[in-house]
């Protein structure tokens, strides 16, 4: 079976190399190194040249405890650089919770959501059945500011399963292909 993401296609017996660019201030990984389009675009390059096969674009952070930043200043953070790199034939994924965000790079050439919040919000259900992109539906308690607040399981591996498993038929149930589905159990986003 492939994971079909526009018009890429991964085969998932085999490892997937995703490349993290953070276009963000404030990222724990980077600090805010790539904020500007010439950075972001020369990292993500370099991202590649490693071996990258899917460049992850966020413009929020999500360490823990990072504050929310509004659709328009994420927006404006990441659109140019998914427009950019898809131009250049890299498959993008846009890494947001927010739909407006996903709509807009949809549009701008990116091949898959990739949701921290697992598509909990009907609005980005809706924006990845009628796309053609992949999803990775995420397993993430509250937000990024309060996720590490609720921490507590009776059973962590089978909360996380049971999460992902209805996420992933929610998406189903709204014609997005299986195909198309990938699932991350969020390690480090309050169930760890």
């Amino acid at each position: 079976m492939e994971w079909r993401c526009g018009s890429y296609a991964f085969d998932p017996r085999t490892p997937i190399v995703m490349g993290v660019l953070n276009v963000t201030p404030d990222s724990f990984s980077d600090g805010g190194a790539h904020a500007d389009l010439h950075s972001a675009l020369a990292h993500a390059r370099a991202l590649v040249d490693d071996g990258a096969q899917i460049i992850d674009v966020g413009g929020e952070s999500t360490r823990p405890g990072a504050a929310e930043v509004s659709c328009e200043e994420e927006r404006a953070r990441v659109v140019d650089v998914v427009r950019r790199l898809a131009d250049q034939g890299i498959c993008v994924s846009i890494d947001t919770r927010h739909a407006p965000v996903a709509q807009a790079c949809v549009d701008a050439g990116a091949s898959i959501i990739n949701d921290v919040s697992g598509f909990s919000d009907p609005a980005m259900v809706s924006v990845a059945a009628d796309a053609d992109c992949g999803c990775v539906v995420m397993h993430m308690r509250g937000t990024p500011a309060t996720m590490q607040r609720n921490t507590a399981y009776d059973d962590i591996v089978a909360e996380v399963k049971d999460y992902l498993s209805r996420q992933a038929a929610l998406l189903e149930s709204h014609g997005v292909d299986r195909a198309r589905i990938f699932i991350d159990p969020g390690p480090g986003f309050g169930n760890s």
